[in-house]
């Protein structure tokens, strides 16, 4: 079978691009590890429009029922090896030697958060363990939290959390703070922010929920621990591309993000589009990754019939 489109990923990218596709008759599949992608990191989704409250499964499962009532379905427990240009089209690979070809290829394969990998942080993901303070600052309104990671990236996570939070904790692995001055100071002002230097931590602690943080002061040697009500992992994102090997032809930025046209979310492999998180465009949210999946799935389609 030749499928019009292989969508590789189940995020909101890649969903919203399979209910586009199918609403288009075209021949496609979603390829995906988990149907959800980023979102199953978020317990509780309250900036997507449409719905006031709604967890990341759920709005996942949704969006998978309307692609599939369409007749795309999602393939979810797979893993894509490698893509690969054929004469006229693409031979994607899985991982176990399977092999699908098809006349284009939409990429949403999304980020994956950097992991602490230490005790505790896996045990408390949506338990007050979060690596999105615009998904989640909210949820922790009145509480003492803490972000564990520094430079520009950690300070905006602080300067999101102290609008909601009773006090941020931000615990620096060096013993400077790293990141813009600008940044730094508006921290200092909030009156609610405290830095933690030389601070490494170690374990995540709690019952049902998160409780307290412990963690190593470099510079005098000792254990110390700080209660928290949410620990926000800022170890920074990778992009899944792993995938795209040079002999693809996809470009790259330097942080590995696919690079795209904005205007039809083309690579630079003509029939192979990209959209959400896993490419160069600024900002990473669940509602502009659903609308780039939408702009790549009008483009393939256009692609096609041309």
């Amino acid at each position: 079978m030749i499928y019009d489109v292989i969508i590789i990923g189940g995020s909101p990218a890649g969903l919203t691009a399979g209910i586009y596709i199918a609403r288009k008759k075209l021949k496609a599949v979603i390829l995906t590890k988990n149907v959800g992608g980023q979102c199953l990191l978020t317990d509780t989704i309250e900036n997507f429009p449409g719905f006031d409250l709604i967890s990341g499964r759920e709005l996942s499962e949704k969006m998978r029922a309307q692609s599939e009532k369409y007749g795309v379905p999602a393939r979810e427990g797979v893993e894509v090896e490698s893509i690969e240009k054929t004469d006229d089209n693409f031979l994607v690979k899985l991982k176990g030697g399977e092999k699908m070809e098809a006349k284009s290829v939409i990429i949403a394969t999304g980020k994956s958060p950097n992991k602490l990998k230490i005790p505790g942080e896996k045990e408390f993901e949506n338990k007050g363990v979060s690596f999105c303070t615009t998904c989640d600052a909210p949820l922790f309104a009145g509480k003492d939290v803490a972000v564990i990671g520094g430079g520009n990236s950690g300070l905006n996570a602080a300067l999101d959390l102290v609008k909601y939070a009773n006090k941020v904790y931000v615990l620096e692995y060096g013993a400077r703070i790293i990141g813009d001055e600008l940044l730094q100071e508006r921290l200092k002002q909030s009156g609610n922010a405290e830095f933690l230097l030389n601070a490494e931590a170690t374990e995540i602690r709690g019952g049902s929920f998160v409780e307290k943080i412990i963690y190593q002061d470099k510079k005098s040697g000792g254990t110390k621990e700080i209660f928290v009500g949410g620990v926000f992992v800022n170890a920074g994102w990778l992009p899944a591309t792993g995938f795209l090997s040079a002999q693809c032809g996809v470009d790259l930025n330097e942080k590995g993000e696919v690079v795209i046209n904005p205007k039809t979310n083309e690579t630079s492999v003509q029939g192979i589009f990209a959209a959400g998180d896993v490419t160069d465009v600024k900002y990473k949210q669940c509602v502009i990754a659903a609308g780039e999946g939408a702009k790549a799935a009008l483009s393939a389609y256009e692609y096609l019939m041309s």
